[in-house]
């Protein structure tokens, strides 16, 4: 009997241990596999199942390259299955690499939007877009002063009515953000990006530690259910390689709180508060270097050479004519 209790008391004890364990793991027991992009990525024939591609997109055994390191390209993957879920978390592995040092561009966007395989001018996608983008900027094409340095990472609610300012890298539209330096590492770099109870919370992990660290924190972020994931890429004058090397989506538990029978699907997306915005000023017009001024300033002397010789011969073909006819 006292063998039997010991027994007993030892598997109490290892179940109490266990129990925080399955208790903390249980948030990842919902994987969603048809908004997941795993590898091995291609099914039948050159077909992924649950995605589509837009423009440079080229699939290979190792990774999703939505651009590559090469001007004016632009990318996207879109998974073909809306999302009816309404506690979530996206997890997304990544890698952006290209050969430039000091000029590279322009970065990535991951979304959860309603028109999907929509391209256009916001890092490969649509404009006036209904739903969230969390966008990884790589390059600062704010030219007045700037509170952040880049790489960036931001998140933006839309309703369709708000355009996303590219040329002052979306300052003026954004919930929050944070400075984060994801570009060619060696390691792998992941973004987490959790929706649940109404609060968007963006996380990374972009050194190799297997630890989160949170970016970015909103509350109050409402998002209707039935949307798509995505992810697009973009490259101008500048370029780098955008990598999509894995997406998992998981389904989290509903909190007690939250009313199991209410209809999410056509709440239109907001945020109750967004980043204290600041005055659009447009950037001064940059003076003229000292090269280009030197320049400037020999064309006018050459233009003003040309006038004065022709004004003298001018003026002296019309006196030997005046000349001729004396004689």
């Amino acid at each position: 009997m006292c063998i039997r209790d010991s027994i007993l008391t030892k598997f109490t004890f290892v179940l109490l241990l266990v129990t925080p364990i399955l208790a903390e793991w249980n948030t990842r027991d919902y994987i969603r596999r048809e908004h997941s992009l795993t590898k091995p990525y291609q099914g039948s024939g050159m077909s992924v199942p649950y995605w589509d591609f837009l423009g440079s997109t080229i699939v290979t055994t190792n990774y999703v390259r939505l651009t590559p390191d090469l001007q004016s390209k632009a990318g996207a993957i879109w998974n073909t299955a809306p999302c009816h879920t309404r506690n979530w978390e996206l997890q997304v592995q990544f890698k952006v690499h290209g050969r430039g040092k000091d000029l590279f561009g322009d970065g990535f966007a991951i979304w959860y939007v309603r028109d999907r395989m929509q391209p256009g001018p916001v890092f490969g996608s649509k404009d006036y877009y209904y739903g969230l983008a969390i966008i990884l900027d790589t390059y600062s094409n704010h030219n007045g002063a700037h509170n952040h340095q880049h790489p960036y990472i931001s998140a933006m609610i839309n309703n369709g009515t708000l355009h996303y300012d590219h040329d002052r890298d979306g300052t003026h539209t954004q919930l929050a953000g944070c400075e984060a330096k994801f570009r060619n590492y060696n390691h792998d770099t992941h973004i987490s990006i959790v929706y649940k109870d109404d609060t968007l919370i963006v996380s990374t992990d972009l050194e190799g530690k297997n630890a989160w660290k949170e970016c970015l924190r909103v509350e109050n972020v409402l998002l209707p259910t039935g949307y798509y994931y995505g992810a697009s890429a973009t490259t101008g004058d500048l370029s780098d390689n955008h990598d999509i090397v894995a997406i998992k989506m998981y389904e989290l538990d509903l909190l007690e709180t939250q009313n199991k029978e209410e209809d999410r699907s056509h709440i239109i997306p907001s945020a109750a508060s967004f980043e204290a915005p600041r005055e659009r000023i447009e950037d001064e017009k940059p003076a003229m270097s000292g090269v280009k001024t030197f320049l400037w300033m020999m064309c006018i002397a050459i233009v003003v050479i040309v006038l004065v010789v022709l004004a003298i011969m001018w003026y002296q073909k019309r006196q030997e004519t005046f000349r001729k006819r004396l004689y």
